[in-house]
């Protein structure tokens, strides 16, 4: 765990907790640029699929042309997916593209379409409310019967719903899971961020993925802590960068007071934070 001083602004005087692993140099830099004193504490760390050969496999099936739609839930899972054939097959690479171009892409929030744009593809449907079940509301107005349908997956979750879903549409599914997600910063690191927040020494804390409030409460439950940090977190500015980790925090008994509204990336859930200090 590691904090950083800002400089004046509008969260001059502010300790802000982060979460974030992937982007966390990117998230405090905006906030310290902003005046706030950051603590960095990342609690879950993205990797690679722990073993390539299903998603190399899966990759190959694609290339074949096993596939009329593609659901994308991520723009790291499809950066995930072209990191494993840069490393193991990169002729796997052209042809996959190809297939992109082919397939109709049904992307669930914005953040797949730059990934994509960078290939010079664009999804054919962007799903709003980005969520599983925004998802499913936008499948259920197509015929998927005999449609096969790739699903990256979100890290390793099997998603059952979307799954349960697609059986009962008569779709063919064939889902990939290119990354998984593994504890970052050890326990006692974690334990010491929450002793500070209870002694109030954090003003906000701010969440950008389902999985960290996940893991905090998995080691709150295994400490036996739970209470004392719902209570913790009650007394701090609590922060999340969209509904799918509203909702997460929400399951855990924690309100959240900072949520940028349409627009689910750290700049505006810094404006979001700014606006929920204030009050």
């Amino acid at each position: 765990m590691h904090e950083a001083v800002g400089t004046e602004g509008p969260l001059g005087g502010r300790c802000i907790a982060v979460p974030e692993s992937r982007e966390l140099d990117v998230f405090a830099a905006l906030l310290e640029r902003r005046g706030a004193s950051v603590l960095r504490c990342p609690l879950v760390d993205i990797r690679n699929a722990a073993d390539p050969a299903p998603v190399l496999a899966w990759i190959r099936e694609i290339n074949a042309g096993t596939c009329d739609d593609l659901l994308v839930f991520t723009g790291e899972g499809l950066h995930r997916l072209l990191g494993a054939i840069d490393r193991h097959e990169p002729g796997l690479r052209t042809p996959f593209v190809e297939q992109l171009a082919a397939m109709r892409i049904i992307a669930r929030g914005p953040k797949p379409g730059r990934v994509l744009r960078e290939l010079g593809l664009r999804p054919d449907v962007v799903v709003e409310p980005a969520t599983t079940q925004g998802m499913i509301g936008y499948l259920q107005q197509l015929d998927l019967h005999g449609r096969r349908v790739g699903v990256q997956l979100y890290g390793t979750d099997p998603n059952t719903p979307l799954m349960d879903f697609l059986a009962a549409a008569g779709a063919i599914v064939r889902p990939v899971a290119p990354y998984r997600y593994a504890d970052a910063s050890d326990d006692a690191a974690v334990t010491t961020l929450m002793q500070r927040m209870t002694g109030g020494g954090i003003d906000a804390v701010a969440f950008t993925s389902l999985q960290q409030v996940e893991r905090l409460f998995r080691l709150a439950d295994r400490l036996g802590q739970r209470g004392a940090w719902q209570a913790a977190l009650s007394q701090t500015v609590v922060a999340a960068v969209g509904p799918l980790v509203v909702e997460s925090l929400a399951r855990h008994g924690v309100a959240v007071q900072a949520v940028p509204e349409g627009s689910y990336y750290l700049k505006p859930l810094t404006q979001a934070l700014i606006g929920a200090l204030a009050r």
